[in-house]
């Protein structure tokens, strides 16, 4: 590997409003996301926004998880950041893109942490 860590961010749009504004249902998608990738999950935090929209991280050993949603758009934006070569967020890219019921999607890739060799 010679980056530290891969960053997806993901604009995901047309996606179920429905699912979007569920508090409850996103904290398991992004946590299944995560097992799906083969993260270690260390904790979490979610917000349920008024009058919609949420926003939440699952924290993991090898970095993050993290959603914003609005629900009036039908949009999500995700980060997915890992670092070490076990876990494969594209697993975790895949399983959020289908729970959202993402008509629209894209991913753009960072290679994080790619140092000079000395």
């Amino acid at each position: 590997m010679n980056a530290l860590g891969r960053h997806l961010l993901l604009e995901l749009k047309d996606c179920d409003r429905e699912v979007l504004n569920d508090l409850e249902l996103l904290k398991g998608m992004l946590s299944a996301a995560a097992i799906e990738a083969g993260a270690t999950i260390l904790g979490e935090s979610f917000h349920q926004f008024n009058p919609h929209g949420v926003s939440g991280v699952v924290i993991i050993a090898e970095s993050h998880l993290f959603i914003h949603t609005w629900p009036e758009c039908g949009y999500a934006a995700v980060d997915i950041f890992t670092c070490g070569d076990s876990v494969q967020p594209g697993k975790a890219a895949q399983k959020l893109i289908r729970g959202l019921g993402a008509k629209n999607h894209s991913i753009l890739e960072i290679q994080r942490g790619i140092l000079d060799a000395d």
